[in-house]
């Protein structure tokens, strides 16, 4: 019954965040009486809290984004969203709100304008914006201090970037450096940058440019994915939620990480110096790829034989760290290594521009053979908010959130993928989830770009965002800000179940 009530509901209604919440896959869980009266109720508050936008008008945005802004920055959505506020896990464009459920792109970690990280960043405003480190000043040392107390092992020396490009950028050289060894792998579906030096990391044809050079140094080994992939199946990955795709392995033996790893073990054989690679990149999981996971052990193997070779393992936690994964803060940690070189960006600033290396003393000491600059790497006011979201992190146990919230969903999306066709696969840990649109269960052929749109458009005007990914751009990535709640999850849910439940009537429609 109330999957029926939802669907009367105007998007206007929908936009009511609180409201939202109160809708639950459970079909009694709200009686419609009720459901009633507290929409009223909180379409009246609506009126006093939602933020008035006081810009320039859609029209007037369009025109000026079309006429100045070069024609490769493209928006989501076939009417784009003029996103003018945010708050908590919520967006606001001029007339609904929204909810964020790709946290910016895997961005936004502790919430939109959270009153603690904004309170340190206006009081580090008021007074010290810039010096650039070639003067000491209090916030860079604090804030290193904070944040190597974070890393295991040896991982106490960091050095602060802007981005994550930037920081693989600058791992790629200081393994290059400290080996003596040029040739750098990474996996086919990564995604590591789209600088002209991390483009050639990146293994997706659709992020790369036809640049001369672009893959010097640089090899792409077979992707582990135990959904997609040659081999895997139901007993292979570290998720609460396992593919249906059938396999030989038993519970606790994967037989699909044996034979990925050979097919690793083929590059060392016959694409690499002997004994000589200067560095592996992973994605603990693998963030635009379409939240893809590899098979248990595959990743401690890996490392321990790119070691072997005389490289660098280099774990890449632009998307996966500061607790998103929920069992533990830094994704790497779920594959049980400690890497010899960490990069981090995105939610380590909760939106602001900042991003990070973290290595031991021994390896970043190479750094010393000549000058390394970075203007705004390490300012005052990048620091500053990465101290608060540390914090806010701790203080408001956002990574037990992930967990607990994160688990509960993947075990809702499971019933989702159980009762639609469309549904392939739901894979991932805490809160950073992939839901895999497909044409067909059996063969597991992607959704073609026209379907997924529909059912993703359609979630947006219901008042959900989801993120877009993997190769085929038919996985809805889900990864919000870590602040989310179980009535958060009732809602996407439901507006999910009721997209899918009206494109699979279309589609029977025009059979």
């Amino acid at each position: 019954m109330l999957l029926m009530n939802l669907r009367t509901l105007s998007a206007r209604a929908l936009r009511d965040r609180t409201l939202c919440r109160m809708l639950t896959t459970q079909p009694n869980a709200q009686r419609p009486e009720s459901l009633k009266q507290h929409r009223q109720q909180q379409q009246h508050q609506l009126q006093h809290d939602f933020p008035a936008y006081k810009g320039q008008s859609y029209d007037e945005v369009v025109k000026l984004r079309k006429q100045y802004l070069t024609p490769n920055v493209t928006s989501y959505y076939k009417k784009p969203l003029l996103i003018h506020k945010g708050r908590g896990a919520q967006l606001f464009d001029q007339e609904k709100s929204y909810l964020d459920m790709f946290g910016g792109i895997v961005t936004v970690s502790v919430g939109h304008c959270h009153p603690k990280v904004n309170a340190a960043l206006e009081e580090q405003m008021r007074s010290l914006w810039h010096t650039t480190n070639i003067y000491m000043h209090p916030k860079l040392h604090e804030y290193a201090e904070k944040l190597v107390a974070k890393m295991p092992g040896d991982l106490k020396n960091v050095y602060f970037v802007n981005s994550g490009s930037e920081a693989n950028d600058l791992a790629m050289v200081i393994a290059r450096l400290y080996t003596g060894n040029h040739d750098i792998i990474s996996f086919r579906n990564a995604y590591h940058g789209a600088s002209p030096y991390t483009m050639g990391l990146t293994a997706h044809s659709t992020w790369r440019y036809p640049l001369p050079g672009l893959n010097s140094g640089i090899l792409h080994a077979m992707n582990p994915d135990p959904y997609t992939g040659i081999w895997g199946g139901k007993q292979c990955r570290d998720s609460p939620v396992q593919t249906t795709r059938n396999c030989d392995c038993q519970e606790n033996e994967c037989k699909a990480t044996d034979k990925y790893y050979d097919q690793l073990e083929q590059i060392f054989k016959y694409s690499l110096p002997r004994g000589k690679v200067a560095a592996m990149f992973a994605e603990s999981i693998q963030g635009v790829g379409g939240t893809v996971q590899y098979p248990k052990g595959y990743i401690k193997r890996a490392a321990e034989l790119v070691r072997a070779n005389g490289g660098l393992f280099i774990s890449d936690e632009v998307q996966s760290g500061f607790g998103r994964t929920g069992e533990h803060y830094w994704g790497f940690e779920g594959h049980d290594i400690v890497p010899d070189i960490v990069t981090m960006a995105k939610g380590i600033g909760n939106g602001f521009p900042i991003g990070a290396v973290v290595t031991t003393r021994k390896i970043a000491d190479v750094l010393s053979q000549a000058l390394h600059f970075n203007t705004f790497g390490g300012n005052p006011l990048a620091c500053a908010v990465g101290i608060a979201v540390l914090d806010v992190i701790d203080e408001e146990e956002l990574q037990k959130n992930s967990l607990d919230v994160g688990s509960y969903m993947l075990k809702g999306l499971e019933k989702l993928r159980d009762k639609h066709d469309v549904i392939g696969d739901v894979r991932g840990k805490g809160l950073m989830i992939g839901v895999e649109l497909v044409a067909d269960k059996e063969t597991r052929q992607h959704l073609s770009a026209p379907h997924f749109v529909d059912i993703w458009e359609m979630c947006k005007d219901m008042g959900v965002l989801f993120g877009r990914g993997g190769l085929n751009a038919n996985v809805l990535r889900i990864k919000p800000p870590m602040c989310i709640t179980k009535a958060d999850v009732d809602f996407s849910l439901q507006v999910l179940d009721t997209a899918l439940s009206k494109h699979s009537e279309k589609a029977r429609q025009n059979c």
